[in-house]
């Protein structure tokens, strides 16, 4: 049986038909609703290799399943497969397994395709009240919260969130679900109005120059590398610079600043889904007004394109 797929190979972007996945120990699951996300834009400007399926946000129902109570079930995933023989699969944390594989970006093909394979360990089933729209967003706001995983955020720390394209406006709302004192930096207006109507700060890059030193944390989401520099001149001495962009091309970083003010520099990649769950289906972060516009998965050449353009945020396919 075959399927479509977004699908980049050879250099080229393409929609195309490929066998539906069959892996006996895994669950396959048909796909109702995926998302774009930057890291599927740098992919196709040759990030880190990879060709197969892009696509690693998504909501599905299994189809099929070793575990057959999954079975009908609607799910989201954990990106990262590991190999569930080493130390850190024995702990449940296969994020840093280092024969893993990753939907849509390492070894994996991905979530923009009528259905893609995961294991049973990685499906996490989606709350009856939680719509597609909202559960489609699982993976960068488990992103997005797993800043406090490298970083102990409280009430009185003061958090600057550089760049408002998807990832930043998230990880400012997930930042002021614990700290009275986040600001959000970018160059959008509209979407930094987004932020501003869930009560948080916002700035654009131009009139920021006064709060510099001003801030114990800077996460840096803008995707581009003026935003490193930035998120530095916001940060007090000792403070802590958190990156969570990852993009094509080397980053020039101004070492003696660092070392100077002693700055703390930590990554942070992906987190936990049962909080972001959580946080979902409460209500407590605004999702559904990231979402700029659908396409179908037939559409997807068009989607892709859509979402490297100005004013868009969130684009979803849904297969």
């Amino acid at each position: 049986m075959f399927m479509k797929a977004l699908r980049f190979e050879s250099g080229r972007l393409a929609i195309a038909e490929i066998p539906k996945p069959h892996v006996a120990e895994e669950a396959v699951v048909r796909v109702m609703l995926s998302g774009i996300c930057n890291t599927d834009l740098e992919i196709i400007r040759d990030y880190n290799g990879f060709e197969g399926t892009l696509g690693h946000e998504f909501v599905g129902v299994v189809e099929s399943a070793p575990a057959l109570s999954l079975v009908g079930r609607r799910v989201v995933g954990e990106i990262n497969a590991g190999c569930g023989r080493c130390a850190l699969c024995a702990v449940g944390d296969p994020r840093h397994c280092s024969s893993r594989t990753v939907l849509g970006i390492v070894g994996r093909d991905g979530a923009h395709a009528e259905f893609l394979s995961l294991p049973v360990i990685n499906l996490l089933p989606v709350p009856d009240d939680v719509p597609d729209e909202r559960a489609v967003f699982c993976e960068p706001l488990a992103a997005a919260l797993g800043i406090t995983e490298r970083v102990r955020v409280t009430k009185e720390t003061r958090v600057a969130v550089i760049g408002d394209g998807k990832l930043g406006l998230l990880c400012a709302q997930a930042m002021a679900l614990t700290s009275s004192h986040v600001l959000l930096v970018g160059r959008h207006h509209e979407k930094l109005r987004i932020a501003a109507t869930r009560g948080i700060e916002t700035a654009t890059e131009d009139r920021i120059k006064r709060r510099s030193g001003d801030f114990d944390v800077a996460v840096e989401a803008s995707g581009n590398e003026s935003g490193f520099e930035l998120a530095l001149n916001l940060l007090r001495p000792r403070g802590v610079l958190v990156l969570k962009s990852t993009f094509h091309g080397a980053t020039r970083i101004n070492a003696a600043r660092i070392v100077v003010d002693e700055i703390t520099v930590t990554g942070s990649r992906c987190g936990r889904f049962e909080p972001a769950l959580d946080l979902l289906q409460k209500g407590a972060v605004d999702v559904e007004s990231l979402i700029s516009e659908e396409y179908a998965l037939a559409q997807g050449l068009r989607a892709m394109k859509r979402a490297t353009e100005k004013g868009i945020v969130k684009v979803l396919l849904r297969p």
